[in-house]
């Protein structure tokens, strides 16, 4: 099967969990099926187009609004399907409508977690490794917070 790589695009930590734009082809479900991505954790409101092309990639479906900051159970959520798959030798992506904002602040989370740094840290490091990042500044309290007040 074809496969292409999806809109926005990256790997936070190789292997484990990537960030992404919401995939629009069969295509973009194959690439992630072919980089060991068996999970895909969706963050919008609705699920993404053609997602059940791919019966081998679990679709996970977390819904925050757009410019919203997920909840700390949304979050802890998110962590455990990725700490769960990962053990599994599994990979992650999660994605939102473009990929920055919440998708960012999740990857963020993922960061404070798996990475043991604080929450400003971890939304400088996505802010590198995926510029334009976690877009509005009601996304970044709940990263700092998550960090401060260990709900991990």
């Amino acid at each position: 099967m074809v496969s292409a790589q999806p809109p926005n695009f990256s790997w936070v930590d190789l292997g484990e969990v990537a960030g992404l734009a919401v995939p629009r082809m069969t295509a973009h479900y194959q690439y992630l099926l072919n980089n060991g991505i068996k999970h895909l954790v969706t963050l919008s409101e609705h699920k993404p187009p053609y997602y059940d092309t791919c019966p081998d990639l679990t679709l996970h479906h977390i819904r925050i609004h757009d410019f919203c900051a997920p909840t700390f159970g949304q979050i802890k959520r998110f962590l455990s399907i990725v700490e769960e798959a990962n053990a599994r030798g599994e990979g992650v992506a999660v994605r939102c409508m473009r990929g920055f904002g919440r998708t960012g602040t999740m990857l963020a989370c993922y960061l404070v977690k798996s990475w043991k740094i604080s929450g400003i840290d971890a939304i400088n490091v996505i802010r590198i490794i995926r510029r334009g990042s976690i877009e509005i500044r009601e996304q970044e309290p709940i990263v700092v917070q998550l960090y401060q007040q260990n709900k991990i």
